[in-house]
């Protein structure tokens, strides 16, 4: 089939309906920040091409030189046959209007928490201005705390994992940003390393997948790291710990946010008698919690 391509497409238009055809029949998964094989299959087009992500409709008749037509069509059959998400492929992934290197060493971005970012946490947060300190736990790439630090522009940020080579992605994304100097990494099994530090807020989206989900989860997602995801039977080993130790370390006033998938309802249940207020974002309210101090440890 591929060979047959070789001779046989020659305008983006072609490579595209190509693409489109091979993932379907494939019958890839697309949860990395593609949501259809078309989307997907735009994506790697585009960048392969090194052309603006956001304009497919001037090329879409171009001609492709035998080099470049080379090149698309190896990075499709990668797709389909190694099955890995295609931020793995080609070493980005994007939140909103935010690029980030990616490999295999994190999770790819994908996380409700960078949109509701956008309001800076209104109205839970009355001033960004007076945010002086935030954390983000379990950062991966960085990715969040890059985001807080432009959101909470006078704010110093910890950004911490348990995994140093997640902390090696991010201390790439954090350079690539200029944000050395108000961004700093530390290596902790979740709070274990913070001693006393107190935070005005702190963000968090931690390992969540139950047992059951974990034994059936699409390929794409075994390419990424097992303890980025899996969190115990119930999907809330890491999410207890937060809710347990949380309050040491939040100011007076501190607010918390966590984002846990699709485990909602097994929350309530183990932690009847707290008060979580459910974050609206663009899949519905069921996947990120906020608490103030207060309301935690009652």
């Amino acid at each position: 089939m591929f060979i047959q391509a070789k001779t046989q497409l020659h305008t983006i238009r072609d490579l595209l309906r190509f693409a489109v055809s091979q993932f379907n029949q494939a019958n890839l998964f697309f949860g990395h920040g593609s949501a259809t094989a078309y989307d997907e299959a735009v994506y790697l087009i585009l960048h392969t091409l090194h052309l603006p992500l956001d304009q497919l409709e001037p090329f879409l008749d171009a001609h492709l030189t035998s080099g470049e037509q080379a090149q698309v069509l190896s990075i499709i059959e990668r797709r389909i046959v190694e099955k890995k998400p295609a931020a793995y492929l080609t070493n980005e992934a994007w939140l909103g209007d935010y690029r980030f290197y990616i490999d295999e060493r994190v999770i790819v971005p994908r996380s409700f928490i960078a949109e509701l970012l956008q309001t800076q946490l209104s109205p839970w947060i009355a001033d960004a201005d007076e945010v002086s300190s935030a954390l983000d736990l379990c950062t991966g790439s960085g990715c969040l705390a890059i985001l807080m630090a432009h959101v909470f522009e006078n704010a110093k940020i910890d950004a911490l994992d348990i995994s140093t080579q997640a902390l090696e992605v991010a201390a790439k994304n954090v350079a690539d940003y200029g944000l050395s100097e108000r961004i700093n990494l530390i290596q902790s099994d979740l709070f274990t390393e913070l001693s006393e530090r107190r935070y005005d807020l702190i963000i968090s989206n931690p390992p969540y997948v139950n047992a059951e989900s974990m034994g059936a989860l699409p390929q794409e997602y075994k390419h990424e790291p097992d303890n980025a995801l899996a969190s115990g039977n119930d999907g809330l080993d890491a999410t207890r710990i937060i809710l347990q130790t949380a309050a040491k370390h939040l100011t007076e006033q501190g607010v918390l946010v966590v984002e846990i998938g699709h485990n909602r309802d097994a929350l309530e249940q183990a932690f009847p008698q707290t008060p979580f207020t459910w974050l609206e974002t663009s899949a519905g309210d069921e996947f990120v919690f906020l608490l103030m101090r207060d309301q935690l440890n009652l």
